[in-house]
């Protein structure tokens, strides 16, 4: 199949199949479509729709992001993970308003410029916002083009990935940009599928050398997977006299960073810890059952210790870094899930006692 008979197969496929309706597609607006491409990275478009929706409602324009705090921004983010992707979206629009007058820039250099956008998203936001021809390469199209062409040595190598962006290019159209651009994200999202394939629907299949291989689930071929790491930790649910449950502000940069959180140690005598650390006596009641979170490179075991403050918190008082958190008017402030999940079960205890 030549390059043209590949996008033409693909566009007209579009025309008829394609996912038009999606709440950043109403309108070519740069803005939304960074946010979404922002959004889409390693995450899946229906769990990112209920989340675009509500963050485009409160920032409706890169000014208010800009302005907006980051506490805020990461309170919207709560649950869809990646927060590095917050951080860099509220840098982006800052630096947006500042350097570029509060206008999205079209230049390909002062785009990937921008924290959080790579080469694949930044030709998706340029061809999907101003119909410029630039190559994408993210997972979706990474799949379609390993299978189409039985690539057989392992996607994550870096000369399997250069092969990959020539191949991106050589496919890519010099018209209608955009619609192939979306056209090429969506085939891959609904009908080349990770593990199921729907190869009868598929526009490429009569040249597709991964669907006449009869195996096109063996494309694109990944490294020997190596066992995922386990890590452990204790949260603290600290409660005062009136309630309050103490949370700290995370570290601005790796896990979690930024967000609000339980005191975490390692070691489990925890009250010791708490002397030493925090200055405060605490009771500790019972844990509670042990949960994991899943990382994309580790799992993470969280056992919760729920424990009592003894005597006055003096040496533990507000500032930047610390809040005593009322679990009954919850305020708007980032959390991760885990986190979220144990203060709502802390909250359904407050309502019962």
């Amino acid at each position: 199949m030549s390059k043209a008979s590949l996008s033409r197969r693909l566009l007209a496929w579009y025309d008829r199949h394609g996912r038009k309706t999606l709440p950043w597609k109403r309108k070519r607006d740069a803005y939304r479509i960074w946010v979404s491409e922002i959004m889409l990275q390693q995450t899946q478009v229906t769990t990112v729709i209920p989340y675009f929706e509500r963050f485009i409602a409160r920032f409706p324009n890169v000014q208010s992001l800009a302005q907006a705090k980051l506490d805020e921004v990461l309170h919207l983010w709560t649950g869809l993970g990646y927060y590095a992707r917050a951080r860099n979206l509220h840098q982006a629009a800052q630096r947006i308003v500042r350097e570029h007058a509060g206008k999205f820039p079209r230049g390909f250099e002062a785009v990937t410029d921008l924290p959080g956008v790579g080469r694949s998203t930044a030709g998706a936001i340029l061809a999907l916002a101003f119909d410029q021809r630039h190559p994408i390469l993210d997972g979706n199209v990474k799949r379609v083009l390993a299978r189409y062409h039985a690539i057989d040595t392992p996607v994550n190598k870096r000369a399997t990935e250069e092969s990959l962006w020539q191949l991106a290019e050589k496919h890519t159209p010099r018209s209608r940009i955009a619609d192939y651009t979306q056209a090429i994200m969506d085939l891959g999202a609904t009908v080349c599928a990770r593990a199921k394939p729907q190869c009868t629907g598929c526009p490429l299949r009569t040249d597709c050398r991964g669907h006449r291989s009869g195996t096109p689930q063996d494309f694109p071929v990944r490294a020997a997977k190596q066992k995922t790491p386990v890590k452990a930790t204790h949260m603290l649910m600290i409660r005062d006299a009136r309630g309050r449950v103490l949370l700290a502000r995370r570290p601005p940069a790796g896990l979690w960073g930024g967000l609000w959180g339980f005191p975490e140690c390692a070691d489990g005598n925890v009250r010791q810890w708490c002397r030493k650390t925090l200055g405060l006596n605490i009771c500790t009641e019972s844990p509670w059952p042990m949960l994991r979170h899943s990382f994309s490179h580790f799992h993470l075991d969280i056992t919760p210790i729920p424990a009592r403050l003894v005597g006055g918190t003096d040496r533990a008082m507000e500032n930047a870094e610390t809040v005593w958190y009322n679990v009954r008017r919850p305020d708007r402030r980032g959390l991760s899930a885990p986190v979220k999940r144990l203060l709502e079960q802390l909250m359904s205890i407050e309502e019962t006692n």
